[in-house]
């Protein structure tokens, strides 16, 4: 069977010294199956707010200030940005563990992960949006009502701006 372009090029950046070889076959498929979006936890939060009657976007890129960002879910008139942040990934205070093989490799990755966290949600501010970050493992009632929290105080926001824009009309 022939290996496909993905392998090849995989191979080929180990052996470049890019990253290290998997410690196994199922070590390897362990992490070829991690996702950067629909994750089990960002799918649950979601489902949550669809059954309360929430609509939004999900996996939305945004280009601001030369910053790409993708939220994994993004309602996007009311300019609220939530991210569902995995515990390896994004360094959990809690749950967040210093890679004990590889860390040549690892511990640079996920500081570089921390700093893209801080990048995005300084650019996201910055064009005004509101950023939302939830851990994976943070209780599903507690995720919707963060989310929720956070609509509703923009939405108050948004009717206080425009009672304004009424009593102050610019001529």
């Amino acid at each position: 069977m022939a290996e496909s372009s993905r392998e090849q090029a995989r191979k080929l950046a180990h052996a470049r010294g890019r990253y290290p070889a998997p410690l196994n076959d199922g070590r390897s498929r362990n992490m070829q199956a991690n996702r950067r979006a629909n994750t089990k936890p960002e799918v649950a939060l979601r489902s949550a707010l669809h059954r309360l009657g929430y609509r939004y976007r999900k996996d939305y890129r945004l280009d601001l200030q030369g910053v790409r960002v993708r939220p994994d879910i993004v309602f996007t008139s009311r300019k609220i940005a939530v991210f569902v942040d995995g515990c390896f990934w994004h360094v959990c205070p809690d749950h967040g563990r210093h890679p004990s093989t590889n860390e040549w490799y690892w511990a640079p990755k996920l500081l570089r992960n921390m700093e893209r966290d801080q990048l995005v949600n300084a650019a996201l501010e910055a064009a005004g949006w509101h950023v939302v970050r939830l851990w994976e493992h943070e209780p599903m009632p507690n995720a919707v009502q963060a989310v929720v929290t956070a609509l509703s105080s923009r939405a108050e926001h948004r009717s206080e701006s425009s009672e304004e824009r009424r009593q102050n009309p610019t001529t």
